[in-house]
């Protein structure tokens, strides 16, 4: 028997669930609580299936006998309802299938992730590159050689390292759009080992110790500002990625505890640093702090304090101190750390990994490798202090110990 709108009204609650069936499937059920829903059974692909209609009486016998029909409609078309209405909410939810919208929504999310500025606003550079071609197509509408004519513009420019990325950048605004229904491929799959391959170039660095001794006193007698001598000693000293070093900020630095702590949103990692401050690093950083501690950055930038030194500016002060691109760089004191350090026979490879914030490639030895290596760190970087001290004396090549065996 159908129902009355006078039954599903009066129908009162019970200690369990109560379901009450109206014809071909569709059932009004009443919670102990007292709330009414609506739903609509049947079976798709050998399974019994079900799905909810609306509340009663918000939602009608009438209305709620529309929606079965229109279900039956889809069942016979070979259509899940059940699936039909995800897809209906998602495409609510996410209304444009624009490149350019989709790809606003998918850096809104990393920003949300907390990614750092730098990283966002590369981003935003790389696909500058594709929106005027891209921008205003359906992502489901996007073919690999759409994709490609696009690339081989930035590789045009000798750009190649450029294209890679952007294709990368381009595949997960893609994969993006198939996450929320709006495509059902990522065009730029097909696309491997069709660009040409970058040369990978390492970062120069100064490795022999003599060498390095020359270095460390070619930035004693660094005459520019002495914000930016302070930065390249820094650099020697604590070995950070650059970025993390200018955008240092006074509140970071312990000098009681002999710790600065790199916060997780402004490493490379998205993991809290921490760098045992050596003597030698605490008596420069309080010199610093004398002529930078009226404002939260330690390195702020020559026009205003309230922007960190430049990106620039340390490789300049580099090739000012007479040392090529190819000989120097500001994330060539890294390598020189890592090199010598391992050299030395001194440390043990994973507190030097911690210590530079690289994070192991193996999985399985990642998750067992939890470890901070602390107290070797402690002793390692005034270790570092000392040895870079002796380094810097004219002429001197100072023979690292190693462990016995």
């Amino acid at each position: 028997m159908p129902l009355t709108d006078l039954q599903c009204r009066k129908m009162k609650a019970d200690s369990k669930l109560v379901k009450l069936s109206d014809m071909g499937g569709l059932q009004l059920w009443v919670y102990p609580t007292g709330s009414k829903l609506w739903r609509f059974a049947y079976r798709f692909g050998g399974r019994q299936k079900s799905f909810a209609l609306g509340r009663y009486p918000a939602t009608t016998l009438l209305q709620a006998r529309m929606g079965r029909d229109n279900a039956k409609v889809q069942l016979d078309e070979g259509i899940d309802p059940s699936h039909a209405k995800r897809l209906a909410r998602i495409e609510r939810e996410f209304p444009s299938d624009r490149f350019e919208i989709v790809a606003q929504e998918y850096l809104a999310k990393l920003r949300r992730e907390g990614r750092a500025e730098a990283t966002m606003n590369k981003l935003e550079w790389l696909l500058d590159f594709a929106l005027p071609v891209l921008g205003p197509m359906p992502v489901s509408t996007i073919r690999p050689i759409d994709v490609l004519a696009v690339l081989r513009t930035v590789e045009k420019r000798g750009r190649y390292d450029s294209a890679h990325r952007l294709r990368s950048t381009i595949g997960a605004v893609c994969r993006y759009a198939v996450a929320t229904a709006r495509a059902q491929v990522d065009p730029t799959a097909p696309l491997h080992g069709a660009l040409t391959t970058p040369i990978v170039k390492s970062r120069a660095a100064v490795t022999d110790p003599k060498a390095v001794g020359a270095l460390l006193r070619a930035i004693d007698g660094f005459t520019g500002q002495f914000t930016t001598r302070a930065a390249l000693k820094l650099m020697a000293l604590f070995f950070p990625r650059p970025g993390e070093l200018r955008a240092a900020q006074w509140p970071e630095f312990n000098l009681e505890e002999a710790i600065w702590t790199i916060p997780a949103a402004r490493t490379k990692m998205r993991r809290e640093h921490r760098v045992p401050l050596a003597p030698q690093a605490i008596a420069l950083l309080q010199e610093l702090h004398g002529i930078t501690g009226n404002g939260p950055l330690a390195l702020p930038g020559v026009r205003t304090v309230r922007q960190p030194m430049s990106e620039n500016t340390l490789n300049a002060a580099l090739r000012r101190l007479g040392y090529a691109q190819d000989e120097a760089t500001s994330h060539g004191f890294r390598a020189t750390a890592s090199t010598l350090l391992n050299e030395s026979g001194l440390w043990s490879a994973d507190a030097i990994e911690r210590q530079l914030a690289h994070v192991e490639s193996n999985d399985v030895r990642r998750a067992y490798a939890r470890g901070e290596h602390w107290d070797e760190r402690v002793k390692m970087m005034t270790w570092w202090a000392d040895y870079l001290d002796q380094l810097r004396k004219v002429g001197q090549v100072v023979p690292m110990e190693r462990k016995s065996a």
